[in-house]
């Protein structure tokens, strides 16, 4: 059997390094090569070693081969060159390691018999995978095989590193939002993607239901500890535009991907970068994803309570301590950005969405604050944060503030919103200059029907006596039921009704005299009054 020393002309030469190893085999792989399985491989030194990435199989006995390596190598070896004392061979094996070497594979039968026990503890000591082969292959056909099977997955690793930069570039030319290209970087990964600001918020995640509230519960110190290196498989890129860093991308443990899963990170992360370039509000996507968390939290579209209140703990706004306020900002444009201000103003934060009701449209914040804050029950500070939200006199004129009660945690939160939707619908009296400050706390009514409005007898309740009044209106376009509003807000004041309709006295009259013809009833009795106003609460509360 001839001996297999290293000569110069079978050295092979290396390609150079890959990025994160895309496209390279493990040393586990290239042992399920039928060219190595003729050798009757027995692995002596496994477990994770064996998933060091293969970059080039390297033929060679020699003592001072370690010199030759560039790291990532598979070594083929009949060990005939090594040294024969066992220290000398506990140096080489470290030398080897201390080189990056991949893996050791020793052909048994030349000149071991057997793999000194020196080598093998050496070896597990370092982590470096030891496998022996027990029949005699060529080593020309494993270094084809291997060189065949890195070769053909780079070839594979370009290809789709090129079908990821075309996808990613198409929705930077295309301005798809963020939220959209943390999606597509989910679903190209196949886990869980994360866009953070720099204060580690939370602006856009992309998580598994099953994971979203252990992941997201407590997010900024768990992505704090990540970027000092505790990353437990994660992989963060930054996001860069105008030449600052706006934040970051964190991609959760998950497949390998063709590409390499740092390079697609690293293409959604341009993606965004480009839309960045092209967002001339500062903080557009901040915005954007803070409104759409609140969104998609009043439409119900979250999987549990829990989740949904991780997402907002991890997008700043406390719940799980402090005290809660569901507040409907109408009749004046709100800045969320001036809300999260002047919450903040009073130690806490705020989160703001918008209601299509009205123009301009209504905003809903959600209001966290501190504990003590006497935020439910102080006057002149929540009409200082209602001043707080508009920056322009005239809006602030306009500027209606419904606030709901306190609450504590999300669901309480949410009942805290519709209070304060449902009284955000009552009729504001005209030429009434704001701010105007409405409290759930001041209105037992509204708090009743919020409490119950899901209740069909309630429901039917309201359907019922206002019937004749909604099938006038719809018939021939009337304005009844909204008459009949400013009348109920209003009660014992018809001259102030009669403004708040916006019609002349003489007119709101005739209305009057039409709704109680229609309802036959006495809109002097104050019985009625209150089941009209219970009614008309309740179809309110419904319409969305």
């Amino acid at each position: 059997m001839a001996d297999r020393r290293e000569d110069e002309s079978i050295r092979t030469e290396r390609p150079g390094p890959v990025a994160e190893g895309a496209g390279l085999p493990t040393v586990r792989e290239i042992l399920a090569l039928p060219a190595l399985a003729e050798g009757v491989p027995e692995v002596l030194v496994g477990g994770d070693a064996l998933d060091a990435r293969v970059r080039w199989a390297h033929v060679s006995d020699s003592a001072g081969v370690a010199r030759l390596l560039d790291g990532g190598e598979l070594l083929l070896t009949t060990g005939s060159g090594w040294p024969t004392e066992p220290e000398e061979l506990v140096a080489f094996i470290g030398g080897l390691v201390d080189a990056g070497l991949a893996g050791l594979v020793l052909e048994l039968g030349v000149h071991y018999r057997y793999v000194p026990a020196v080598v093998a503890e050496a070896a597990g000591r370092r982590g470096l995978a030891l496998v022996a082969l027990h029949r005699e292959v060529k080593f020309v056909a494993l270094t084809e095989a291997v060189h065949g099977r890195i070769i053909s997955a780079q070839t594979a690793a370009l290809v789709a590193r090129d079908e990821v930069r075309e996808r990613f570039t198409g929705l930077a030319l295309r301005g798809s939002p963020a939220d959209f290209i943390v999606r597509q970087l989910a679903a190209t990964l196949g886990s869980g993607v994360v866009l953070e600001n720099l204060a580690h918020e939370v602006v856009s995640a992309e998580v598994p239901p099953s994971e979203e509230e252990s992941l997201l519960r407590q997010w900024e110190a768990r992505s704090r500890r990540a970027h000092r290196g505790d990353a437990d498989g994660w992989l963060i890129v930054p996001v860069e535009a105008r030449g600052l860093r706006w934040g970051h991308l964190v991609a959760l443990a998950g497949p390998e991907h063709p590409a390499g899963r740092n390079a697609v990170l690293e293409q959604g992360a341009t993606a965004l970068a480009f839309g960045r370039l092209a967002d001339s509000g500062g903080d557009e996507w901040a915005r954007i994803g803070r409104q759409r968390l609140v969104d998609a939290l009043l439409d119900g579209r979250f999987a549990a309570l829990p989740n949904a209140a991780a997402r907002l703990e991890a997008a700043g706004l406390p719940i799980a301590h402090g005290v809660q306020f569901g507040v409907v900002a109408s009749g004046a444009e709100v800045s969320g950005e001036l809300a999260d201000a002047a919450a903040r103003a009073l130690g806490g934060r705020a989160l703001a969405g918008v209601l299509a009701e009205g123009q301009p449209p209504a905003a809903v914040l959600l209001v966290s604050l501190p504990e003590a804050t006497r935020f439910a029950v102080d006057e002149a500070g929540v009409l200082a944060f209602a001043r707080s939200l508009v920056e322009e006199p005239a809006a602030r004129e306009r500027l209606v503030l419904s606030v709901g009660q306190a609450a504590h945690g999300l669901a309480e939160l949410l009942a805290s919103v519709q209070q304060a939707r449902d009284l955000a619908r009552v009729p504001v009296p005209r030429g009434t200059r704001g701010p105007v400050v409405r409290r759930a706390d001041d209105r037992p009514l509204v708090r009743l029907v919020t409490s119950l409005r899901d209740d069909h007898r309630l429901q039917e309740h309201g359907e019922r006596m206002l019937a004749p009044l909604i099938e006038y209106d719809l018939a021939r376009g009337g304005d009844l039921l909204d008459v009949l509003a400013a009348m109920l807000a209003h009660p014992g004041n018809r001259t102030a009704a009669a403004s708040a309709s916006h019609l002349s006295r003489s007119v709101f009259y005739q209305r009057i005299a039409l709704i109680a013809e229609l309802l036959d009833a006495d809109l002097d009795d104050g019985e009625t009054l209150t089941a009209l106003h219970l009614a008309l609460l309740v179809r309110r509360s419904g319409s969305r």
